[in-house]
């Protein structure tokens, strides 16, 4: 990817993104009250939605002080959600003749994890999987800001979990745009980043058991269901209307 192209995205997702996170965490801990979920497990699973996925969960576990088994609600409940987001979103994007700038950013603001946000958008085209890697990488930096605030309301003194993965995905975008060795050897980069990503989304489906179902079960589960409807529609509806364009 271009660094101009991933400045654009930056620059124009940052407001949905904030916007898009605040209602996420809002109506996922009215939600988890509403079904009377463990709090802490509630609030992971909010968080999860809001922001990144595993990602974030792993960032905000320890600081809220989560056992085990509330992890592993919360990463199961994500995880299964992300699987089905990989099988549906580009059907659901095509019937509905998104452009490509609309999926990236539908995708990027609806989808839990980065990996299936790269996964979906990048079965929907090449400005997609730009639009929806640099919004999702975007939405991750907020990990930080979420964990300081959680630990300044649980006055936990905790070292807060940097998401370096966007560190890695900015130095890329400055090695294309102005290594003109890696311009030349892009092509061959892309094949390999697909193959890894292949082997990174068959292990998101291997991963999908009766256990993980179970182990997460019907309360947490219907949480994370209604919360991602509410974002993945919301955010459908306002960007199909050209209330959220890019």
């Amino acid at each position: 990817m271009n660094l101009h192209e991933v400045l654009k995205a930056g620059r124009s997702g940052f407001a949905y993104t904030a916007l898009g996170i605040s209602f996420a965490l809002l109506v996922g801990l009215a939600l988890g009250r509403a079904l009377q979920v463990q709090s802490k497990c509630s609030f992971l699973i909010s968080s999860g939605t809001a922001i990144c996925g595993g990602s974030a969960i792993a960032a905000i576990a320890p600081i809220v002080e989560a056992d085990e088994h509330e992890i592993a609600v919360s990463l199961g409940t994500v995880f299964i959600l992300n699987s089905v987001a990989l099988l549906i979103f580009p059907p659901i994007g095509s019937a509905l003749h998104l452009s490509q700038a609309q999926f990236g950013l539908w995708a990027a603001l609806a989808v839990h994890d980065t990996s299936s946000v790269v996964g979906a958008a990048s079965r929907y085209g090449e400005q997609a999987l730009v639009i929806g890697t640099t919004v999702k990488l975007a939405r991750a930096l907020w990990i930080v800001p979420l964990a300081l605030a959680t630990a300044a309301i649980k006055r936990h003194r905790s070292r807060i979990s940097f998401p370096w993965f966007i560190l890695f995905f900015i130095l890329a975008a400055v090695l294309n745009t102005y290594v003109g060795m890696v311009t030349h050897l892009s092509a061959q980069l892309f094949t390999i980043g697909r193959l890894g990503l292949t082997a990174t989304l068959f292990l998101i489906g291997s991963g999908i058991s009766r256990a993980t179902l179970k182990e997460v079960g019907w309360r947490p589960m219907l949480q994370g269901v209604l919360l991602w409807l509410a974002v993945g529609l919301t955010s459908l509806y306002c960007i199909h209307k050209g209330l959220i364009s890019f």
